[in-house]
């Protein structure tokens, strides 16, 4: 059992590093909120929606999904439309000079309907966690499976408060680097730059 945990647990690991968009997502709440608790909801939202889409991946219902080209295809199309919609809200999202102003931040609502969203609408996240993790877990059964699957589900909670917390102190450098409109900007940049390489895969998955 303790095989399949760290199984679990480093496949997660490897998959929830690389700089996507849900990642920053958080990390920019972190450096946007004036304190770790006001970004609560955002940590908590993804790593709920992690959760759910883990555990659905091991139960078998994602291979399914993810076993028929076309949606793949579809998959990978309509998350392009999707981030390229994203980061034109990022570009466009008012911003204050102060990172403690009302209109810098998100209230909590706002937090939890885009972390939904860049959590549950993500292809990547679908395609990680769908033909990765539930791939990985049909070689274990039973008491395996479900060490497997916790490690998983635990990586993500433990990630995204870590990430809120280092965007804590990223916050704390020189106002030009935590100012709202710099982090925004960039971030619609990088949620472009992901929606224009998965329309490309989707085109090429034709």
């Amino acid at each position: 059992m303790e095989k399949a945990f760290l199984h679990g647990f480093m496949l997660a690991l490897g998959l929830i590093l690389p700089l996507g968009v849900q990642n920053l997502f958080i990390l920019q709440q972190g450096m946007l909120q004036p304190d770790f608790w006001r970004t609560l909801p955002a940590i908590i939202t993804a790593a709920a929606c992690d959760t759910v889409l883990i555990n659905a991946a091991v139960s078998g219902v994602s291979l399914l999904f993810i076993a028929r080209p076309e949606a793949r295809v579809t998959l990978l199309v309509a998350g392009g439309i999707f981030l390229l919609y994203m980061g034109w809200k990022n570009w466009r999202s008012p911003v204050a000079a102060a990172k403690d102003s009302p209109a810098a931040l998100l209230t909590p609502r706002q937090q939890i309907v885009f972390a939904m969203s860049v959590s549950i609408l993500n292809p990547y996240a679908f395609l990680d966690t769908f033909g990765v993790i539930g791939a990985s877990s049909l070689q274990y059964t039973g008491m395996e499976k479900t060490a497997f699957t916790a490690a998983a589900v635990l990586v993500s909670w433990f990630w995204f408060t870590g990430l809120s917390l280092a965007g804590q102190v990223l916050g704390r450098l020189p106002d030009v680097m935590r100012n709202p409109l710099y982090i925004n900007r960039f971030s619609a940049v990088f949620i472009w730059g992901s929606a224009f390489y998965l329309l490309l895969q989707g085109m090429q998955s034709f």
